[in-house]
């Protein structure tokens, strides 16, 4: 657990013994980052900020939908973003957040053991960075929550400027032809829509969270979170929007693979078919003839020959005929 004491004199790290005095001097802001859940974070979050069971809970626990409490005097926000796995699966990585005034408390996960740690951590680190850097200056503890949001906002559109690459290539391959295995092919296809399925979802339900959040600026009146909330909102709604034209513009390029799949795959046919039809006289005409014909004593010729011109008669003019219909 961390825990930051941030002030016009810069950012300095504290312990959690200190954290009742901070929160009682009514000086500068307080953040406590919690990158992993114990028995301590349990305590602090109880005993030092008084946080409903329930909430508490919902921190302990992974969170499948995110999700908005408000209090008196705080708020409590469950969110997520997206980060690709193997074999196209999407995590999401979550991030709770106690909002109030003076203080901010973040609490990472759980996650997926398969995500890293540094994963879950990098867009807290990114803003502490800045506020030690000068580059951020927050005056309340929202200030310091939208710019959470505001860096988790971005790295989600860059999550999907990386699965538009993707479908700019199967897009290139797909009207080059360059694909051996269909099959193969058509799951790539599948699962990078999968990707920007999963996004979309998660934009949207961030959008609509900041949407109820506008509507709640009684919850922390010192801290008034109408325009953060509004701004993060938009944010999210506009990664949303690039996630569905982009995930309708892969669905087209699908149909446009699956359609000239479906036409070769329809000629083939059509082509068998026509083989079948100009092969099948042949066969029936040796099938009633041919013991007549050739034995194993003695060979009739000029009949033999006879019915063979006759084969080749019969398929000649089939072929004919299919071609004359466009068959061929």
């Amino acid at each position: 657990m961390d825990v930051h004491h941030l002030t016009d004199d810069g950012v300095r790290a504290c312990s959690v013994d200190e954290l009742p005095a901070l929160l009682a001097g009514r000086v500068g802001l307080v953040w406590v980052d919690i990158p992993t859940w114990d028995a301590e974070a349990q305590d602090v979050l109880t005993r030092v900020f008084g946080l409903h069971p329930l909430a508490v809970r919902d921190c302990e626990v992974r969170n499948r939908l995110p999700k908005v409490h408000a209090y008196p005097d705080s708020l409590f926000l469950v969110l997520h973003a997206p980060e690709r796995g193997e074999g196209g699966h999407v995590h999401h990585v979550e991030l709770d957040r106690l909002i109030g005034p003076r203080y901010l408390v973040t609490v990472h996960g759980p996650v997926n053991p398969a995500v890293p740690l540094d994963v879950a951590l990098r867009d807290t680190r990114e803003v502490l960075e800045r506020i030690r850097a000068g580059r951020l200056r927050p005056r309340t503890s929202f200030d310091i929550s939208h710019a959470i949001v505001s860096t988790l906002t971005r790295r989600m559109e860059k999550f999907v400027e990386e699965l538009t690459a993707d479908v700019w290539e199967l897009e290139r391959r797909v009207t080059a032809g360059a694909y051996d295995d269909p099959e193969k092919f058509l799951d790539e296809m599948f699962r990078t829509r999968h990707g920007l399925l999963a996004v979309r979802t998660i934009a949207a339900q961030t959008a609509e969270i900041y949407r109820r959040v506008a509507g709640l600026q009684r919850a922390v009146p010192e801290e008034k979170p109408v325009t953060s909330s509004g701004t993060s909102s938009t944010s999210s709604t506009g990664s949303r929007g690039l996630a569905v034209e982009e995930k309708d513009y892969l669905q087209g390029v699908i149909e446009f693979y699956r359609a000239r799949t479906e036409t070769k795959m329809t000629i083939a046919a059509e082509r068998l078919a026509v083989i079948a039809v100009v092969t099948l006289p042949i066969t029936a005409l040796a099938s009633v003839l041919g013991m007549n014909l050739i034995v194993n004593q003695h060979t009739t010729v000029v009949p033999l020959v006879g019915a063979l011109a006759v084969m080749i008669a019969m398929s000649g003019g089939l072929l004919w005929w299919a071609k004359r219909q466009g068959w061929w």
